[in-house]
């Protein structure tokens, strides 16, 4: 699952990168997005962003409401039944029992709520049993959202797969690249990616050796913290 630490962060783009790695080496990918917001019905979303970059054509969304909020009050605005997670473990199930590979991408961060009951990506997540990638900004701010959600996600018992920088500038400023260290510091682990602004605007096969270039061994790439690290300047 894919996930972040607020609306923004570039959570479409790191779930496309993770599909681009896999399809080129032969998996079969699926990816899901429960609900979508702030899109009107024939608009496109964001799986048709991850289509375009990542050459997927086996997506799958399950609601749709127009107004750019958390689902479960876009769905009360509009007046449509909110989505419920619970009902979409099987689906989600289903497809795994056939592809090496489904990706689910939520909407805003961990704690968005989809309905009234306050049902989360964090509860879909434990459900799946499914690991989570955590997208986070590199600027002011990102370390105390990204506490927050590795604490929530620990507290749930929700497994990480690691925090990946959703939009690195090709010129960081100071607290960006202090950042980074505190990141790692954060997740008590070494950093799962870093993917350059603007990769979204990319044809698919730039994107595919950016996507391997921003992702870890681990999700499918070739990132390594410690030469990023040290082509910024951060040990």
């Amino acid at each position: 699952m894919v996930t972040g630490t607020c609306t923004g962060v570039g959570k479409t783009i790191v779930t496309a990168a993770l599909a681009t790695v896999a399809r080129a080496r032969g998996a079969s990918v699926a990816v899901v997005k429960p609900g979508q917001t702030g899109v009107a019905p024939g608009e496109p979303g964001d799986l048709d962003d991850v289509a375009r970059l990542a050459g997927v054509d086996d997506l799958h969304e399950y609601a749709r409401y127009p107004d750019p909020l958390s689902p479960a009050a876009a769905a009360r605005r509009a007046g449509m039944e909110p989505l419920r997670l619970a009902d979409v473990v099987d689906r989600i199930r289903d497809l795994a029992d056939t592809r090496r590979l489904v990706l689910v991408e939520g909407a805003g961060g961990l704690l968005v709520r989809y309905d009234a009951d306050g049902t989360t990506v964090a509860d879909l997540a434990r459900w799946l049993n499914a690991a989570v990638v955590v997208v986070a900004r590199a600027d002011l701010g990102t370390l105390n959202h990204t506490a927050l959600t590795l604490e929530a996600m620990a507290h749930r018992g929700v497994q990480l797969a690691g925090v990946v920088i959703g939009e690195w500038p090709e010129h960081p400023d100071l607290a960006m690249r202090s950042n980074v260290t505190d990141l790692e510091t954060i997740a008590a682990r070494p950093l799962a990616g870093a993917l350059p602004a603007g990769a979204g605007a990319l044809d698919p096969a730039e994107f595919l050796l950016v996507a391997r270039a921003g992702l870890s061994p681990a999700l499918g790439g070739a990132f390594d913290p410690a030469t990023f690290r040290n082509t910024y300047g951060l040990d």
